[in-house]
């Protein structure tokens, strides 16, 4: 088995810079020079994006920066002990202690149980005090490899057992965890068995905890281990589900029928949620699980006690119950908001899958298969091609096939939009709405409509208390049956048929589009692309073009000329700010710089998230520049005719582009207009001073001599 972590991916005391972005970077390096990743630029940006869903600082000055990532060749650890704390998010102050864990894509799981095991033991205070405390790189690696079970030693071997425990047998005593930054390390707590004082109260207590990450490396289980440590702490008997990278063990039923409240602590779906139904909960991001334990037990209390707090909902629980985040409730907008995201986020494999077959029938066969396609695949087989060529029988094949998946696109839309209001129950009723839309001529926006009246009919069908006998044919068939007959109803009877029309009159005006009018909807679509950068004003763009490319044909070009203004407006963000990065270095830090690297090749490929470091660290000159320029670039291509007939891969799809060099116009020139912009608004707001300041302080840290 490969060694996790060598005395050459250790740093001790050495300034690595003044934020977390250039920390990151500088051990994503050592990553790379240590032959344990492919290329430095895919390596940070992945970290840099999984640090932009949630800050990885932890209580006590401690960061576990972590990610999946392609570009990692072996499971590997980089540790940095630094001279001063960083921010890094944690409400007790800045991070010294900072562990890097990269993981490959496919990580075995036996490395990802190793790569939990050491994220649980940065909850022991011992451990994390031997750290501070280590006079060597070796060193540093003996304490890590003791932790983990890799020392070869007895005491090793116990300490190991000790770090990835999740009883709460052992369990540190409550001490300050507040620490100098100098790397002077305080004394080992303590250990006891005994309940904290006062904890008296809570006996027989019992509550289950799920948690989960959406990397399920750190996270999860240092959530999972400070809420056990805190449950012992004041005597609550709590046992926790980790719903991780390395595989998890369901909770007993027996366990959960006699909780009396359920902490979810989770970034990420829970699944099989339903099993806790009924039960009081408190759901909240798995960060609040490590920094704020005993508040999420308090409060599980406080709810076990409430009959009128939150439950979770019958069978059709998970995304249809009350998301919380810190305690509050999520309005019905925010609601139906995410479960249109949801469905469009299902929805796109669809698209992408169905629209290249589409594309490549088209390359084989010419654009004309699309007339005669099911005429020879009636007439042909493999073996009796009959008047067919064996070109036209394989383009009819390729066509056939992208033609049924494009077909899918407005039921999967609808079926997990239903989804996610209602979960399970509502995927039935949400695909059936979704043919019915098909059927009716009502395009994506018969399937938005369908399935939110499937959603919301399956969730109110949830809500009543029924008998046990009743309650189990709900989800099953009851509430299917049901919620079908209300949706697919009122599609057909009520709302189809002027949607319909509404579809009918907006593709009619599409078709016509030339001249000023195309220079419009592509300039507005493209504003739309750069808005929010993969967000709902983006997605809803996207949703809008890709919908209506199954109705191309060879006489009716529209569709898939809103298709190539999109892609070309969405490759745009990634793009400008790369070359921004590249022209203007002075006003970007290093970090920006590293992601401008790895935003050529996401804004080549038709990633606009690739924009988004740049935009959280500096949104309100950014966004208005990526929206000018994704603006700019659409209105190009689309007046000037440019079409696609497949709905994604960017520069990797240009032999199936039509009109191929404007389409690559629109991009370089919305790629100029989005770094001219950013550097203007950049030099107008002062942003080099920023940089400069910051640049210069690392410059004068590293300067001054320090020691191991």
């Amino acid at each position: 088995m490969s060694e996790l972590i060598t005395p050459d991916l250790v740093s001790l005391d050495q300034d690595l810079g003044a934020d977390k972005e250039t920390v990151i970077g500088r051990l994503a390096d050592l990553v790379q020079r240590t032959g344990r990743a492919e290329q430095l630029d895919g390596l940070l940006a992945d970290a840099i994006a999984r640090e932009n869903k949630t800050a990885t600082g932890i209580p006590g000055g401690i960061a576990i920066p972590h990610c999946r990532s392609t570009a990692v060749l072996e499971p590997t650890l980089v540790m940095a002990r630094l001279p001063q704390g960083v921010p890094w998010g944690a409400k007790d102050g800045p991070a010294d202690i900072v562990f890097f864990i990269a993981a490959p894509e496919g990580a075995d799981q036996t490395h990802l149980k190793l790569l939990a095991k050491l994220a649980r033991s940065l909850m022991k205070k011992d451990f994390v005090a031997a750290l501070r405390a280590a006079d060597s790189e070796q060193e540093i690696v003996r304490i890590v490899d003791d932790a983990l079970g890799l020392g070869g030693s007895a005491e090793g071997a116990t300490t190991a057992g000790a770090a990835g425990a999740t009883s709460a047998a052992a369990v540190p005593a409550s001490v300050d965890g507040k620490h100098e930054g100098s790397g002077a390390a305080p004394a080992p707590a303590a250990q006891t068995s005994e309940p904290a004082e006062g904890a008296a109260s809570h006996a027989g207590k019992k509550i289950v905890a799920v948690t989960a990450c959406p990397t399920g490396i750190a996270h999860t289980y240092m959530a999972a281990d400070g809420l056990t440590y805190a449950a012992e702490e004041m005597g609550v008997d709590l046992q926790v589900e980790t719903q991780g990278s390395a595989g998890f063990t369901k909770l007993d039923p027996a366990t959960i029928a006699a909780a009396d409240a359920v902490i979810f602590a989770t970034d990420v779906d829970v699944r099989d949620r339903s099993r806790f139904a009924g039960k009081p909960y408190v759901a909240s991001p798995v960060k609040r699980g490590i920094d704020e334990p005993k508040v999420m037990i308090e409060e599980a209390l406080a709810n076990a006690g409430n009959p009128n707090a939150k439950r979770v909902q019958g069978a059709a629980g998970g995304a249809a119950d009350e998301a919380a985040s810190e305690g509050g409730r999520e309005g019905w907008g925010t609601r139906i908001r995410k479960a249109v995201m949801t469905g469009v986020s299902y929805m796109i494999p669809f698209v992408a899958a169905g629209g290249l077959l589409i594309a490549l029938g088209f390359m084989v066969a010419g654009a004309d298969i699309a007339n005669v396609a099911d005429d020879i695949l009636g007439a042909s087989t493999l073996w009796n091609l009959g008047d067919a060529t064996a070109v036209q029988y394989i383009g009819a094949v390729l066509f056939k096939m992208g033609a049924l998946a494009i077909g899918l696109l407005v039921p999967a839309l609808a079926g997990y939009i239903a989804y996610g209001l209602a979960d399970r129950p509502g995927i039935a009723p949400g695909f059936a709405a979704g043919l019915v839309a098909n059927f009716m001529d009502a395009g994506f926006l018969g399937g938005i409509v369908g399935g939110l009246l499937a959603g919301l009919a399956a969730y109110w069908l949830s809500q009543p208390k029924l008998p046990r006998w009743l309650g189990s044919l709900m989800p099953v068939v009851i509430i299917p049956v049901l919620a079908t007959l209300f949706s697919c109803g009122l599609l057909l009877v009520v709302l189809g048929g002027p949607i319909a029309l509404f579809m009918a009159w907006l593709t009619g005006i599409l078709a016509g589009m030339t001249g000023a009018s195309a220079l419009a909807l592509g300039a507005i679509l493209g504003f739309m692309m750069g808005f929010d950068l993969g967000g709902p004003i983006n997605k809803v763009a996207y949703l809008f073009a890709t919908a209506g490319l199954g109705a191309a044909t060879a006489t009716n070009t529209a569709p898939q000329e809103i298709m190539a203004a999109v892609i070309a407006a969405g490759m745009v963000p990634p793009l400008g700010l790369a070359l921004a990065s590249l022209i203007a270095k002075r006003y970007f830090t290093v970090a920006e710089q590293q992601n401008g690297k790895a935003a050529w090749l996401l804004g080549a490929s038709f990633i606009s998230e690739g924009a988004i470091p740049f935009a959280a660290a500096d949104p309100l000159r950014v966004l208005p520049s990526t929206m000018v320029g994704g603006a700019v670039a659409g209105a190009i291509s689309l007046s000037s005719g440019a079409l696609s007939p497949a709905p994604h891969g960017g520069v990797w799809i240009l032999p199936l582009i039509g009109n191929p060099l404007m389409f690559l116009l629109a991009v370089v020139v919305g790629t100029v207009v989005t770094a001219v912009v950013v550097v203007a608004l950049k030099h107008v707001g002062g942003a080099h001073g920023r940089v400069a300041d910051a640049t210069r302080a690392s410059d004068d840290a590293a300067a001054v001599p320090t020691t191991a």
